[in-house]
């Protein structure tokens, strides 16, 4: 296993409770890792209408950390322009989470519901054999 998926796999443990991470690959870690960021954000969102700062503080940067991770996974060399486009899109998650998380914004929150949906979606549509093409590094 490389650094990146050990690293991926480090903090999926730390975040979730999921079975099976020891056995995922590299394609399910980080379709768990986007499963675990939306479900914080969700949960920040009930928190933050329920008057629960502390806990939405917490879940925040929870999936800030989360995202951070995800973009240290990029593989820029394999991955090129999508890579670049990603690592973008994830900064700037990251950005709106904080302003969300400052000002109490849920419709901030809804919009990086929808953006890491999108890409969890397509990410899910990954034919199995492009998967295993990225094994091994």
């Amino acid at each position: 296993m490389t650094y990146r998926n050990a690293n991926r796999l480090a903090t999926y443990r730390s975040v979730a409770t999921h079975g099976g991470v020891a056995a995922a690959d590299p394609h399910r870690l980080t379709l768990m890792l986007m499963d675990g960021a939306l479900e914080r954000i969700s949960a920040a969102k009930g928190n933050l209408a329920h008057g629960r700062t502390a806990e939405k503080c917490a879940l925040i940067q929870r999936a800030i950390d989360i995202l951070h991770e995800l973009r240290a996974s990029l593989d820029f060399g394999a991955g090129g322009e999508l890579a670049a486009n990603l690592d973008s899109l994830y900064d700037y998650m990251v950005r709106q989470l904080a302003k969300a998380n400052a000002g109490d914004r849920v419709e901030t929150l809804d919009e990086v519901l929808r953006l890491l949906g999108e890409i969890r979606s397509a990410w899910v549509l990954i034919p199995p054999e492009a998967r295993s093409a990225g094994r091994g590094r």
